[in-house]
């Protein structure tokens, strides 16, 4: 595409334009604070001094500890590391996940890998909305239930889902609940607490 090409941009659910004042920052730790995080030298010191201060950021606009706050490279990654990370942790307990049906393949996929190693995997339906219900959830409760992920808004058709109640049936029952949250962070409240989630999922690409 032509740098000065005059268009209109429908697509930012899947990635947006980034603010200059962000592309400064990433320019700057790429250019003065480039020191491993790892490292006890000086550099390092410093690169880690602005890691811990993004992890309080993002933390605190998520009602989350910094603690609790996991860096990934995508979406996606946060997506697989939430589902195969507890579907690995959590094998002795159980063998079976709910999710809906109309997921991003971010979570159908690692769904479908784990369902290769013996998961069995229930797909709730939606309305014509694409909504979920919470009662088709609790309904598909087993004694072998481990997880539960749902969107907490669809990417093609914007449904919000009723992730909180949903929630709140899932703690009843003590079973991890894991959110998409990737289009919904900075575009509506997302409060982990409020929510009632265990791991949420968000991602930079479709929010600065």
């Amino acid at each position: 595409m032509k740098k000065n090409s005059k268009y209109i941009y429908f697509d930012h659910s899947a990635t947006t334009p980034v603010l200059p004042e962000v592309v400064k920052e990433i320019n700057d730790c790429f250019t003065f604070y480039y020191g491993n995080a790892s490292e006890p030298h000086s550099p390092g010191r410093k690169a880690k001094e602005i890691l811990e201060h993004s992890r309080e950021v993002i933390g605190k606009s998520l009602g989350a500890k910094p603690k609790e706050i996991v860096f990934t490279g995508s979406g996606t990654e946060s997506n697989n590391l939430a589902i195969i990370g507890v579907s690995e942790a959590y094998e002795k307990k159980g063998n079976h996940i709910i999710t809906s049906e109309i997921e991003h393949p971010a979570v159908h996929m690692p769904l479908k890998k784990i369902a290769r190693r013996g998961f069995n995997v229930t797909y709730v339906p939606v309305d014509k909305f694409g909504m979920v219900d919470p009662q088709d959830v609790k309904k598909s409760i087993t004694d072998n239930t481990i997880l539960v992920t749902i969107m907490h808004a669809n990417n093609i058709v914007g449904t919000i889902q009723p992730i909180s109640e949903i929630g709140k049936i899932l703690r009843e029952h003590d079973i991890i609940f894991h959110t998409d949250a990737v289009q919904t962070f900075t575009n509506i409240k997302t409060d982990v607490n409020n929510l009632n989630v265990d791991l949420l999922s968000i991602s930079r690409s479709q929010d600065i």
